[in-house]
């Protein structure tokens, strides 16, 4: 089954440990409102690899808006798009090559996963209006102090990671869609956001729609690109075709919005039986050939559409594999008659 209780804590960060010992987690003492939580953050997996993370130092997607706009508490979300629910992968937050592996603690300044992690924490807890948004599953309230810091009730949020994927064997109980953990952190007076994404290295990048259960694309179901500079494959599509621009508020009546690909390949390639998606997952139908190097503007068809009010783009291959996926602002989509570069 998947997450029981997948939820989204919004708070003021007061307090941090670093993670240490067997099962290490960088901890965070969170307050909202009048209420105390504990956020607990993997830096290593239980079978002793490394995590993969992923900075993105300026944060920029439609659901910061509506992050916003929470107030400070635990909110439960539905596992479903349409919801501030997180997923790596649907929700176009990364592409796989952008995961790094990191240790979880060696000598030397800011080279493993417990600094890089702290130096966002550490900005919050300085910052008096930063706030921070912890997704992933709860616990408590239990009857006991909290282990780390002591408040009482003890409660919180963890699995703060990528939550499918997972091979058979222990977690793989836990994978689903729309269910993927994660930490983002708004700091209003630089009208910044920043989010840290994490996952496993033996959890694969493409699952399934329904249950999270990683796809086999064949030589295995391979988690990311052995190298990252490595060209596109059968195995591991991403980014053989990318989305590089799209037109979304157009001037004219009726409106014409407009999805410029980019094929990366050495090769045509044979856009038949391939989709774009919508955040809604509504989708058209692709068809013809995109020459090596060359680009292609695809005007949108119903019942594809693409909202001013923010959204996500995705392209679909042959066999329904995400190749690639964008998202974008409502402030991005506020000038009409101008294309939004991804």
């Amino acid at each position: 089954m998947p997450l029981k209780h997948y939820s989204v804590l919004k708070g003021r960060p007061i307090a941090m440990r670093f993670g240490t010992g067997r099962s290490p987690h960088y901890q965070v003492h969170i307050v909202a409102g009048d209420e105390d939580f504990r956020i607990a953050v993997n830096v290593q997996s239980a079978d002793g690899s490394e995590v993969e993370f992923l900075v993105r130092s300026r944060f920029v997607h439609p659901i910061t808006e509506r992050l916003a706009a929470l107030p400070e508490g635990l909110h439960p979300q539905p596992a479903q798009p349409g919801s501030i629910a997180l997923d790596f992968i649907r929700g176009n937050l990364m592409q796989p090559q952008e995961m790094v592996p990191l240790p979880v603690s060696v000598p030397g300044p800011d080279n493993d996963l417990n600094e890089k992690l702290d130096q966002f924490v550490q900005r919050a807890l300085s910052d008096e209006s930063a706030m921070v948004y912890a997704f992933g599953e709860t616990w408590g309230p239990e009857t006991k102090a909290d282990n780390y810091f002591g408040f009482r009730p003890g409660r919180g949020i963890h699995d703060i990671h990528m939550n499918q994927g997972n091979p058979v064997g222990r977690f793989s109980g836990d994978n689903g869609p729309w269910q993927d953990g994660g930490l983002v952190f708004e700091f209003p007076e630089r009208n910044l956001w920043t989010a840290v994404f994490l996952k496993f290295q033996t959890q694969a990048w493409h699952t399934d729609d329904e249950t999270g259960h990683p796809i086999d694309l064949g030589g295995g179901t391979p988690t990311r690109p052995l190298d990252p500079t490595a060209p596109p494959t059968g195995e591991m599509p991403d980014g053989l075709v990318r989305i590089v621009a799209a037109l979304v508020n157009a001037v004219k009546t009726p409106e014409r919005e407009v999805v410029t690909l980019l094929n990366t390949a050495d090769r045509d390639i044979d856009l038949t039986g391939w989709m774009l998606a919508d955040k809604q997952k509504k989708k058209m139908a692709l068809s013809g050939k995109i020459a090596a190097g060359g680009t292609l503007a695809v005007v949108v068809q119903k019942p594809m559409e693409l909202s001013n009010q923010g959204g996500i783009i995705s392209l679909l291959d042959q066999r329904g594999i995400k190749v690639h996926g964008v998202a974008y602002t409502k402030a991005q989509a506020k000038h009409p008659g101008l294309t939004i570069p991804f």
